[in-house]
């Protein structure tokens, strides 16, 4: 008897990959775009923010002028406070005026006729102040 051998021969085929992602390529790609899109939102914030002190910083000291000069077309100034605001041209923006003596021991007899006037501008109850200081002489 002979033996016999039946020989199977197996066709090893390799597996084609299916097209797609994996979750961790996935997961990759999100972290990286949400680091992006926060650092994007915080330089938006940012610039935001700087754009309103800027506006803020050039608005204010001409409405503080602007308040300087119409205190100067007052006749005689006594020690005087008075606040407001600058209407529906400048919301937000609020100005307080102090007018007081000088006391100076140098200046003798000419400190009594000279006023220190102080205007304070702001804008949003005091999130952005602006000061000014003149000195008038009134006799």
């Amino acid at each position: 008897m002979r033996n016999t051998w039946n020989l199977k021969v197996e066709k090893k085929v390799a597996l084609k990959p299916e097209p797609g992602f994996t979750l961790l390529e996935i997961m990759v790609a999100v972290s990286i775009v949400a680091i992006v899109l926060i650092s994007v939102y915080k330089m938006h914030a940012q610039t935001i923010w700087m754009s309103n002190t800027i506006k803020f910083h050039t608005t204010a000291p001409l409405l503080a002028q602007q308040k300087l000069a119409e205190f100067e077309t007052i006749s005689s100034l006594q020690q005087i406070s008075d606040s407001g605001d600058f209407g529906d041209e400048f919301p937000g923006y609020a100005w307080r005026l102090s007018v007081d003596d000088i006391d100076s021991e140098l200046l003798g007899s000419v400190a009594e006729d000279l006023k220190r006037v102080d205007v304070f501008v702001t804008f949003k109850q005091n999130e952005n102040s602006y000061h000014v200081r003149a000195y008038r002489f009134d006799r």
